[in-house]
């Protein structure tokens, strides 16, 4: 049941994110910032759900989730720093879905479905940088991070 009910929370949360450069009204700075926001959102209650089958991963998911949330709100929340990192924030984002990926990968080997989510965040995180450095649409970013949630959503849904 926690399974279930934190796959249609990745799911929905990807969604949010898809649908947010499509409304075209917000500046960079919002939509990588709320992206970012919400995948620490979906790492913070993922790790704390995990924290009873797998202590370490769970911790390490926390760890992550809370770092990311941070960043999350410093980037919504301060323009002066967005500006600041706005060439490293690409990178960063891409650098925290691989991260995320190797957590993932790391602590589900028994797992079929959890390797493969972790495979995917490891290859979409290379394909963000990648994005990132030619992208001049901060939206198709954005929309990547979501997409990562909702296959991850999917993913963990088949895994039940």
């Amino acid at each position: 049941m926690k399974k279930s009910m934190l796959s249609i929370l990745a799911i929905v949360l990807g969604l949010i994110i898809i649908a947010f450069p499509m409304l075209g009204l917000i500046g960079a700075q919002a939509i990588i910032g709320v992206a970012v926001l919400l995948m620490g959102v979906f790492l913070l209650i993922s790790g704390i759900s995990e924290v009873d089958y797998s202590p370490s991963r769970g911790i390490a998911t926390v760890i992550i989730g809370i770092l990311i949330l941070i960043l999350g709100l410093i980037l919504l929340f301060s323009p002066n720093t967005f500006a600041f990192l706005a060439a490293l924030t690409i990178y960063l984002a891409g650098i925290l879905l691989i991260i995320a990926g190797l957590v993932t990968l790391i602590g589900n080997k028994d797992s079929g479905f959890s390797f493969w989510s972790g495979v995917l965040g490891i290859i979409l995180g290379v394909i963000y940088i990648i994005l990132g450095t030619y992208a001049r649409d901060p939206m198709v970013l954005g929309a990547l991070i979501g997409i990562w949630l909702v296959l991850t959503g999917i993913i963990r849904l088949l895994d039940n």
